[in-house]
């Protein structure tokens, strides 16, 4: 896969500074959408199962990352027990932004403002490349599944559900 030039995005300049080859994939957002990774599956004509989205979720009082397939949600019970917790919830939004250094419907799983532990679906790794957000609505990256496994230092677990 060729690197193009990046958007300048930390996730971007996360993947230039490791090397890692991936793809960036830009489409116009709509602001009246709501379902950012359905969006991105449809504007790029990329099969929804390969897009996945980045959910911040509190796990016993400590932030924690879920990256699944915008096809499925993700499974809070799952996640918890993937990181060795009791309970989940998801992270209040402004928590999130705050935590990332990124606007909801644009939070990239790569180049967060501080590293939080990260579990990726499972399903990712049946795919030669995935896409995530890039870090900003209408920006997408594309990338080999175990190179967001690596560069997060994310665990893979089935915290997906349909």
């Amino acid at each position: 896969m060729a690197r193009k030039q990046p958007a300048g995005t930390p996730a971007t300049l996360a993947l230039v500074r490791a090397g890692v080859a991936f793809e960036v994939r830009e489409y116009p957002h709509d602001p009246r959408v709501t379902s950012y990774g359905a969006e991105a599956a449809q504007a790029l004509g990329v099969d929804p199962a390969r897009v996945f989205k980045t959910l911040l979720t509190d796990v016993d009082g400590r932030l924690v990352v879920g990256v699944v397939p915008v096809t499925g949600q993700l499974d809070l019970k799952a996640l918890a027990r993937a990181v060795g917790g009791r309970k989940a919830q998801l992270a209040d939004p402004a928590a999130a932004e705050r935590a990332t250094g990124y606007v909801v419907g644009g939070i990239s799983p790569l180049g967060q403002k501080r590293a939080h532990p990260t579990v990726v679906d499972e399903s990712a790794l049946e795919h030669p490349t995935v896409l995530v957000s890039g870090g900003r609505r209408g920006l997408d990256l594309e990338l080999a599944p175990q190179d967001l496994v690596a560069l997060t230092a994310a665990a893979t677990a089935a915290i997906a559900r349909p």
